[in-house]
């Protein structure tokens, strides 16, 4: 995968995956360690010239999209006219797969293209951004993962640096880890969750006498879990993505539906976990090998829906430009 994202004159497309944090989930906006992967289900977006800013044929729904309208706002000139963008995703939305993440990339890298091209490393400080600007709170986990691909480690002390953003108070070192080509389980609760209002709830939590304590097991077995995937270390993932769990659980973001699914799965896998925001969402769980029909199954009989995924080697990139 090129590191720059080439000039590329309207019509365009631009496609990005899913993602999926296997640690560190909320920690990371305090500064601590999160490992996530970029998952084989993608965005696209075809973008073409209009004479405004449209989404899916509609002017009204650009305008009222808080994404398009931050990328839109800081990475756009509008001299150079409006731009129609066609969604299509096979990524749920609101289910902690970074399907926000996706779409901020893929509509960044189109208008970045259009506009000359761009690096990776300043298309992975865009997307995060408009990201940020959109949902007021957060990180740059997903946004990295879904413009780097394959796994991403945010201030972990092992793999090669992709690049390190800020947002004036912190900043974030990303880097990238090798993929051990393991299959994951992924499921969708059918609980629609808020990105924002989760973190919020989460730095209240944190707030607690405890909270320092929890945010140091948190890194602690998020560390364990970055070295243990870099080493191809399979059987010690399992019982770190069940203590991740628990401690999700205790700062108040899992949810009925998540415990079912977890349940549900339990007797195949090695681990589980929800995964993102959480308070609904979805789950990921390493699944014992030849057990991933089975876990759809039971993914689909207590109202789930399971996707068996792994590591998608590309990040956010241009899929076709000209006519």
């Amino acid at each position: 995968m090129s590191d720059a994202i080439p000039l590329a004159p309207m019509p365009l497309a631009a496609r990005a995956p899913g993602k999926c944090i296997l640690f560190g989930e909320h920690s990371v906006v305090h500064g601590g360690p999160e490992l996530l992967l970029a998952i084989d289900l993608y965005l696209q977006v075809g973008m073409s010239g209009a004479p405004e800013f449209q989404l899916a044929g509609d002017a009204a729904a650009a305008r009222a999209h808080p994404y398009l309208n931050e990328a839109r706002r800081m990475y756009w000139d509008e001299a150079y006219g409006g731009v129609e963008v066609e969604p299509v995703s096979r990524i749920p939305r609101a289910a902690g797969l970074g399907s926000s993440a996706a779409f901020c990339a893929a509509v960044v890298c189109g208008l970045s293209a259009a506009r000359g091209g761009v690096e990776r490393s300043l298309l992975a400080e865009r997307s995060f951004a408009v990201e940020r600007a959109a949902q007021g709170v957060g990180s740059p986990g997903d946004t990295s993962a879904v413009v780097g691909g394959g796994y991403v480690a945010i201030n972990a002390g092992a793999g090669a640096i992709l690049w390190e953003l800020t947002d004036g108070e912190r900043s974030w070192r990303v880097r990238r880890v090798v993929d051990p080509g393991w299959l994951w389980l992924v499921a969708y609760s059918g609980v629609p969750r808020s990105t924002a209002e989760a973190v919020r709830s989460v730095n209240r939590r944190l707030q607690a006498p405890d909270g320092a304590e929890l945010l140091a097991k948190f890194a602690e077995v998020a560390t364990l879990g970055i070295e243990a995937v870099a080493a191809e270390r399979r059987e010690q993932i399992g019982p770190l993505l069940d203590e991740n769990h628990r401690l999700l659980r205790e700062v108040g973001v899992s949810h009925p539906r998540i415990e079912t699914l977890i349940d549900a799965i339990r007797p195949i896998a090695e681990g589980a976990k929800v995964t993102g925001a959480g308070a609904g969402g979805s789950i990921v769980a390493l699944l014992r090998p030849g057990h991933e029909v089975d876990a759809l199954r039971r993914t689909r009989a207590v109202g789930g829906r399971g996707y068996i995924v792994r590591a998608s080697p590309n990040g956010a990139r241009l899929v076709t430009s000209g006519r």
